[in-house]
């Protein structure tokens, strides 16, 4: 059973930074392409970067484009996802995503088969 377990959230004060991890099992980690997600409190969740299998390609929401950086590590099957520069409205549960491997980095949420189950970035009050 394919399994994504994120790690690396935590409390944060504005501009922070902080480094997300996705440890990928049972997949053949270098063919798929990745995403990560944030959905805060009563919103939507979002893309908010994403990485062709290839790593030729990537995506960046506007709001995260300049402080946020999606990498992976194919030899150890984990994604990254840096944070620099928090500001407190981006307290959110940040989950991360494979889906199969195309040339673009995927866009759209259809796009990702496997989820992990998420992990909570709270701002201190």
């Amino acid at each position: 059973q394919v399994q994504l377990v994120e790690s690396g959230g935590g409390i944060v004060q504005a501009g922070d930074s902080r480094k997300l991890s996705c440890k990928v099992s049972k997949l053949t980690f270098k063919y798929y392409n990745l995403g990560w997600f944030r959905q805060a409190p009563g919103k939507e969740r979002d893309l908010i970067a994403a990485l062709a299998w290839s790593g030729s390609d990537t995506f960046y929401a506007d709001s995260v484009k300049g402080r946020f950086t999606v990498s992976r590590d194919n030899a150890e099957n984990v994604s990254f996802l840096q944070l620099t520069a928090l500001i407190h409205e981006e307290q959110a549960v940040y989950y991360c995503t494979a889906g199969d491997g195309r040339s673009r980095a995927g866009l759209n949420v259809a796009e990702y088969s496997y989820w992990g189950q998420g992990t909570q970035v709270t701002a201190a009050s």
